[in-house]
């Protein structure tokens, strides 16, 4: 039997046990997944080989310590810096990847042609995020309300809210937490209704919630996607990883979308 668990704290909130454990039942696989609260980073790989897991999700705060501890690191988890789903070997050997980018590239892989994207925020999802575009060949510009956060994407273009010169792109994408447990916008409003009314497509990486950023999207008529599909897909793919699955891609999905509508 293989065990399996997601580490963050907090984590009872996590979802990924529920999407799991269906699709582990549903495909009658020999597993279990569980959900584990960790207090402090530098015990997660003590952790992980103590416990005798097979693979792990990692979420907030320590996918940067989760890339830091593996033996293999898949490029694109080095690019971006911190890894999500991590694999052990028997022999104890840790293999880290991020499944956050593909599954990202996947929940919009509908908004054809995009050229030239603007993330809002500067965090760790973003990154990801911003990474996967530009791995597309996307121009990538990153918005955020500080520039301490901004030494961080070197690697594009970046600029603070309030020095935003470029207004046209063709997707726009909330990746802070903005808007999830209040009423309000990850930037001033003036300057996200003229970012949106030049924007075809629009992206909100929070789910379950109507935010206030989705509201301007619909008042725009935009093409527009939350977080779901993002966090359904990022699952699918770390799955796959844990079990060394192909081609079911489509099937894993419907079971975990079907547990997170129960």
């Amino acid at each position: 039997m293989k065990f399996l668990a997601v580490f963050g704290n907090p984590i009872s909130h996590s979802k990924s046990p529920r999407m799991h454990n269906n699709a582990i039942k549903s495909l009658g696989l020999d597993a279990i997944y569980t959900r584990y609260l960790l207090n402090d980073e530098k015990l997660l790989k003590e952790k992980l080989l103590s416990l005798k897991l097979s693979g792990a999700n990692i979420t907030v705060p320590f996918k940067n310590e989760a890339l830091k501890i593996a033996d293999f690191k898949d490029d694109m988890a080095v690019k971006i810096g911190s890894a999500n789903t991590l694999i052990i070997g028997e022999n104890g050997k840790i293999s880290a990847y991020n499944t956050d980018a593909p599954g990202f590239l996947q929940s919009i892989s509908t908004f054809k042609n995009i050229k030239k994207a603007l993330i809002l925020g500067a965090g760790g999802t973003s990154k990801a995020l911003a990474f996967a575009l530009l791995d597309k060949g996307v121009e990538v510009f990153v918005a955020n309300r500080s520039k301490e956060r901004l030494k961080e994407f070197s690697f594009c273009q970046n600029s603070l809210y309030s020095d935003l010169n470029e207004k046209k792109f063709d997707i726009v994408i909330n990746s802070t937490s903005v808007g999830l447990k209040d009423d309000t916008l990850p930037c001033d409003e003036a300057l996200l209704k003229e970012l949106l009314r030049e924007s075809i497509y629009a992206f909100d990486v929070i789910y379950g919630k109507e935010t206030p950023f989705i509201k301007l999207c619909k008042n725009f008529n935009l093409q527009y996607k939350d977080g779901l599909e993002m966090l359904l897909w990022q699952g699918v793919f770390a799955f796959e990883l844990f079990f060394n699955i192909k081609n079911k891609q489509e099937l894993i999905k419907k079971y975990m979308l079907e547990a997170l509508n129960l």
